[in-house]
């Protein structure tokens, strides 16, 4: 299953990835502020940004965290040819971004769950020391 996953083009992997890290992080952000819908969609807009995306990105090479294949996928994810155009960020941060939600969804296609969910913790984890108090 793993070597199907890894054929998938990167971008339809990123487009995996951004609904499955969306669904975790609404449902993190949920159980934790119990809030109206407004305040929920701000703390869950901190969570999945371009920007923050990419700092976990930068901070999960950093560490190491990736797997061989995982980071292949991650390399590929980041050097993808785009055709929209990044909204609200500079083409660096956008590719960032791309590349750690094609992780996610590689990893939830390969069946990786148990690693998927470790990695959507440790997202969730980075996020929350990055936050403002």
């Amino acid at each position: 299953m793993a070597e199907r996953a890894h054929l998938y083009n990167p971008l339809t992997l990123a487009y995996l990835g951004d609904a499955l890290l969306d669904l975790h992080v609404r449902t993190h952000v949920i159980m934790r502020l119990k809030a109206k819908p407004n305040t929920l969609h701000r703390a869950t807009t901190f969570y999945v940004s371009a920007k923050s995306q990419a700092q976990t990105f930068d901070a999960l090479v950093a560490e190491s965290y990736f797997t061989e294949a995982e980071y292949d996928v991650l390399m590929r994810g980041r050097n993808a040819k785009s055709h929209t155009k990044a909204k609200n960020t500079d083409v660096l941060t956008y590719k960032k971004s791309t590349a750690l939600e094609a992780v996610i969804g590689y990893l939830k296609l390969a069946g990786e769950d148990d690693r998927l969910q470790h990695l959507l913790e440790r997202i969730v984890e980075l996020c929350e020391e990055r936050e403002p108090k």
